[in-house]
């Protein structure tokens, strides 16, 4: 196996040779933390320890480890993060921490159980989260848009919560919603998402993902549920419904904050 070091200028990265599997490459991040630096190992193929020699393991993992052993990694301080408009986002270290923590134990969890597998498909497009996620027995399928590798981690949760919940394993890795359905289920999904990128923009330096940002501000600034509404007009009819008259005007006040945040229509409005 060779490992290459590809410098950057907020990672250290190593990247593994290809494994091609029915001429589909898929590929995950494991982040570790090596002297306050984010880790992204590219292992290319299954994302899964199933049909792979184990031994493929051992050098990225020990690399992970070093600056570890004493115990969980400190987190960077996490520093606020400002979109072209202007818009800022600051996060306390101790939540920062908090999602560090369980973002490390279900990568792991994605790279070792051999119960499953994840495959990412690159895509020459943006793509928001839950387009063209495919669930077939044991494996999810899951599109990355090629120009934002570092959002590729956040899908791949996402798609792992999602396959977690088909093989009955929703409370072990969704506690705080262990009998969630429908729309529920699908925001608590989106909430640790979120939750994952907010790591990676305040903590170490993940350049801007459009689709990725949109969710984190909508969460942050309180519009997750309009944000995942409008984004998505043909679901969730009853869930939309009792939100609608539960909480009136909060539509037209969440089109307007995004206007003024991203300088463009939401997803649901656009004309395109």
């Amino acid at each position: 196996m060779n490992v290459l070091s590809t410098p950057a200028p907020s990672y250290c990265c190593f990247q593994m040779r290809s494994i091609r599997t029915s001429n589909i490459v898929a590929s995950r991040l494991l982040i570790g933390q090596i002297k306050g630096t984010m880790t992204i190992i590219k292992l290319f193929g299954l994302t899964s320890s199933r049909g792979l020699d184990l031994k493929c393991f051992m050098v990225p993992l020990l690399i992970m480890s070093v600056g570890c052993a004493s115990g969980p990694p400190e987190v960077p301080a996490p520093r606020p993060i400002v979109i072209h408009s202007g818009a800022r986002l600051r996060v306390e270290q101790e939540r920062v921490q908090n999602i560090h923590e369980w973002v490390i134990r279900e990568q792991s969890n994605i790279i070792e159980d051999p119960t499953f597998l994840v495959e990412s498909r690159p895509t020459p497009e943006e793509v928001y989260l839950w387009q063209d996620l495919e669930i077939e027995g044991d494996t999810v399928r899951i599109p990355v848009y090629r120009g934002a590798p570092d959002a590729q981690l956040i899908h791949q949760i996402y798609a792992h919560l999602h396959l977690m919940v088909v093989m009955g394993r929703q409370e072990e890795w969704l506690p705080e919603a262990p009998a969630a359905v429908e729309y529920d289920l699908e925001r608590a999904i989106l909430s640790r998402a979120a939750d994952a990128w907010l790591l990676g923009r305040t903590a170490f330096d993940t350049p801007p993902y459009g689709p990725l940002d949109e969710l984190v501000y909508s969460k942050e600034a309180g519009h997750l549920d309009a944000f995942i509404f409008t984004a998505r007009p043909e679901e969730f009819a009853t869930a939309r419904t009792q939100w609608v008259r539960a909480n009136p005007g909060d539509n037209e006040a969440y089109r307007d904050w995004f206007l003024n945040t991203f300088n463009r229509e939401p997803p649901g409005l656009r004309t395109r």
